[in-house]
């Protein structure tokens, strides 16, 4: 997984949601999965770390939404798909 992207990603402040998409070989499924990270700096090296603070906690529930959000939308019909 180490090569593999994120499908989408939201970011608000220092914090980050990032979207994969996961396939199953044996069934041809597929899902979404997401981490979610907090950035900081050490010394002059960005990380990340999956621990937050106090305020940290509303961005990451709105974050998250987001996420949830973005992934129920992948799987609407379009407009044009509701209406043929």
């Amino acid at each position: 997984m180490a090569n593999n992207k994120p499908v989408h990603q939201i970011r608000l402040s220092a914090i980050r949601a990032a979207i994969w998409l996961n396939a199953s070989n044996k069934t041809g499924e597929s899902w979404y999965t997401v981490t979610v990270t907090r950035s900081y700096r050490d010394k002059e090296q960005l990380k990340d770390t999956t621990t937050f603070r106090r305020d940290d906690l509303p961005i990451v529930s709105k974050v998250v939404e987001m996420a949830y959000t973005w992934i129920w939308e992948q799987a609407a019909p379009s407009d044009s798909e509701v209406f043929e």
